[in-house]
């Protein structure tokens, strides 16, 4: 049986060297890109910024302290995306199977296309030779080339940037003896300390030590992932993102800019959020029945609850969440929140949901859809609620992680 041949590319340094693509005066330079809403830490930074130290999680006033001459951007995750997209364009032409997995980076498998390109190196020249005239020279990535996802993935971050690594039978032994725990996606700070506490400091000793022994300390789930990990096994496929993605819930979290105390701006704010889970519930033509909401600083709570009706519209969303977290809330003088999250569940076709027979309820229906219209043609709130007077604007951009699924959706439309 031919082995698989599985590609993880990954954009070196992706939001940072698409500013510097965009902007040659930015180029050769140490920047650093943060979030829209001027949050103090760095989500992003150039190569040249990394040899400062300068890395993901640096507040402002530490990146300046270690590189006084870097730039800060705005990200534009608009911008990314469309990059993002002209990528999966390219990688589609030498692939059936190509799964987006984040804003910059994706899984391929090129078992069955592979030998129309040369092989797998072939693949890799042509797509790297596609991307430089296409999207642009400053934009390099990394890839890692193996027999399924994992290994692929782990091969990538090996030699960035600009690399490729290949594993395979013949150095897995070598590549798990060297590797970090936490350079496997799914192994964080924290699982990483708790391995080390019953003796496992590599890949290599975790593919040693008994599943018993990973059971007892991770729980079954848990356990059996690390167990394939250090046996170097994955049988996850590659999924093609032309599969129209299920949907069975949507949500959005903000961080805001600082601690807040003013309990008017978190309302406006779980108002705004609510707004944007309502936009994402009428693209993707559904509606919900559970509600939750979760506030962070130093309160944190959490709720959630099912309602008797299904709910779309911003201003009902909002209501859910206000009937969550109760009218105390508004009285805690010494609570701040620092990070709000809202979601919605219990999905149903607007199709297969019943419409209300009240005329009121009627007339805000058909607001709400005539906003959206007006708010998709002349961009995101054009207009809003007057209670959002003064509020952040917050917009349903893709992020990072390509959470968003009616991207995912459009994205799958747009490739027929």
């Amino acid at each position: 049986m031919t082995a698989r041949e599985v590609l993880h590319i990954d954009f070196d340094s992706f939001f940072a060297s698409v500013e510097q693509q965009y902007d040659p005066s930015l180029r050769n330079k140490p920047i650093g890109v943060t979030a829209s809403n001027g949050r103090n830490c760095i989500i992003a930074t150039s190569r040249e910024a990394k040899k400062f130290g300068v890395k993901t999680g640096t507040t402002r006033k530490d990146a300046y302290m270690l590189c006084p001459r870097i730039q800060l951007l705005s990200a534009d995750f608009t911008k990314y995306w469309e990059v993002s997209k002209k990528f999966i364009s390219i990688c589609k032409d030498f692939s059936p199977f190509v799964e987006v997995f984040s804003i910059d980076e994706l899984f391929m498998d090129i078992t069955p296309s592979s030998h129309l390109f040369g092989g797998p190196y072939g693949v890799i020249e042509k797509i790297r030779k596609r991307i430089d005239a296409e999207i642009g020279q400053y934009i390099t990535v990394s890839v890692g080339l193996s027999y399924n996802k994992l290994l692929a993935k782990l091969a990538s971050g090996l030699d960035k940037p600009n690399g490729l690594v290949k594993i395979d039978e013949t150095n897995l032994t070598d590549v798990y003896q060297r590797a970090k725990l936490t350079d496997i996606c799914g192994i964080g700070d924290r699982i990483a300390k708790r391995l080390r506490k019953i003796g496992v400091y590599t890949l290599l000793n975790l593919g040693k030590i008994e599943l018993s022994v990973l059971m007892k300390e991770f729980g079954p789930a848990e356990a059996e992932f690390l167990h394939n990990v250090g046996q170097g096994f994955d049988s996850s496929p590659v999924i093609p993102y032309t599969i129209t993605p299920d949907v069975k819930s949507v949500g959005r979290n903000y961080c805001l800019p600082q601690n807040e105390y003013n309990k008017r701006l978190v309302l406006q704010n779980i108002y705004e959020l609510c707004e944007e889970v309502g936009i994402k519930l009428r693209r993707l033509d559904k509606n919900a029945r559970r509600i939750g909401i979760f506030l962070r600083g130093n309160i944190n709570m959490r709720s959630e609850h099912t309602f008797g009706t299904y709910l779309s519209a911003g201003y009902e969303l909002f209501d859910a969440c206000l009937f969550l977290i109760g009218k105390d809330f508004m009285y805690h003088s010494y609570d701040y929140v620092r990070q709000i999250g809202v979601w919605a569940s219990r999905l149903e076709d607007v199709r297969r949901t019943s419409h209300t027979l009240f005329e009121n309820g009627k007339r805000k229906n058909k607001l709400t859809l005539a906003v959206d219209k007006l708010n998709e043609r002349f961009g995101h709130h054009t207009i809003r609620n007057g209670f959002l007077l003064y509020a952040d604007k917050l917009t349903t951009v893709p992020n990072g992680y390509l959470a968003d699924r009616f991207e995912r959706r459009k994205l799958a439309r747009e490739s027929f």
